[in-house]
């Protein structure tokens, strides 16, 4: 039996750019803790890409650490950091983001299309009891794109939120986790998706999209940067042969290589979302990028997973499919197959 994986883009192996990339640093000595050429090649690199001349760039080991300890350099304890309700950051991190913030709190809004609604948000500041010390004070506002459900922040909406923030004097935060498939879909420069929309700090995916054991937090805040020197030390996260992470990083981000990944990813997604929408299934939302919900009859869950197609089912009655860099037209076309085959 064929098995064809679309529970997760993290179940997929490593970008054979990246394994080249990781041989050919296993040579000579480097300086440990990011005292290393990769890692000093890397942040120039970072500061071209997003064309910031003073952002810093973090390795870590994982998106959870990013967003967490990313977060912990823009708030004090006492502070919020207000996401949609669906929002990785409050739902599946563990409570790391509190843990590493230091008891800070996350707060959820809700939002059309799996995203934060600027009039939620303001509405929210409004009726905050500024000042007052029972109240966690709202210090942070976090975006993610892509959403949990596939949908992507356009640069104005991005914007949208980030003036409301600066009006009330919050920072900005984006977890892009597959920031990638955001940038391939929408074509902008990752300067307009991020700083330039006033995006203050931004998890920047790379393990979901081919990398094998890094992701990073990019800042274009002095402030924050100036912590994450401590905190990422202070969190466990600043590696000692840091030179491995950042020759991941420096292939990822060289000549568009992470976009070409996110966008074949993106472009399997087209093909699967094309074909069940010939079907009898739902969609949750809009595949913007590589993820796609859908609802089905539960007997025809049942059948699919005994069929060789693996996925996440979230419920009695819905599925989640994910596409990564790996993902072939053959195994869409054969996973298209087999969901028509147990619809019945």
């Amino acid at each position: 039996m064929m098995k064809v994986e679309l529970r997760s883009d993290n179940a997929v192996g490593v970008a054979p750019e990246m394994l080249a990339a990781l041989a050919a640093a296993n040579h000579g000595t480097e300086l440990a803790y990011g005292g290393d050429t990769y890692t000093e090649h890397l942040h120039n690199l970072v500061r071209e890409v997003f064309e910031h001349p003073s952002a810093r760039v973090f390795p870590v080991t994982t998106g959870t650490a990013a967003n967490s300890i990313g977060l912990s350099a823009m708030a004090p304890p006492w502070g919020a950091v207000l996401c949609q309700h669906n929002a990785h950051i409050i739902v599946n991190e563990g409570g790391a983001t509190s843990m590493f913030g230091a008891g800070l709190v996350m707060k959820g809004l809700g939002g059309d299309s799996f995203k934060i609604d600027p009039a939620e948000l303001e509405s929210f500041l409004e009726a905050t009891g500024w000042g007052d010390p029972h109240v966690s004070q709202p210090a942070v506002v976090s975006l993610t794109s892509p959403t949990e459900y596939g949908t992507v922040y356009q640069p104005k909406e991005v914007a949208t939120v980030a003036e409301i923030a600066r009006r009330w004097n919050l920072g900005v935060h984006m977890d892009g986790a597959r920031f990638a498939n955001a940038a391939a879909r929408l074509g902008c420069s990752p300067a307009d998706l991020t700083w330039r929309a006033g995006v203050d700090v931004l998890t920047l995916g790379a393990t979901k999209n081919g990398a094998m054991s890094t992701d990073a937090i990019v800042s274009f805040d002095d402030a924050a940067s100036e912590q994450l020197v401590y905190r990422t030390k202070r969190a466990g996260h600043t590696a000692s042969k840091m030179r491995f992470q950042s020759a991941q990083l420096i292939a990822y981000l060289t000549d568009g290589l992470w976009l070409e990944l996110a966008g074949h990813a993106n472009r399997a997604m087209e093909r699967l979302a094309a074909g069940l929408g010939q079907l009898d299934v739902g969609f949750v939302n809009d595949p913007d990028v590589n993820i796609l919900f859908v609802t089905m009859p539960p007997d025809a869950i049942d059948r699919l997973a005994e069929s060789g197609v693996l996925f996440y089912r979230m419920d009695e009655s819905t599925v989640r499919f994910v596409t990564a860099f790996a993902t072939t037209d053959e195994q869409v076309d054969t996973a298209i197959a087999l969901v028509g085959a147990a619809l019945g």
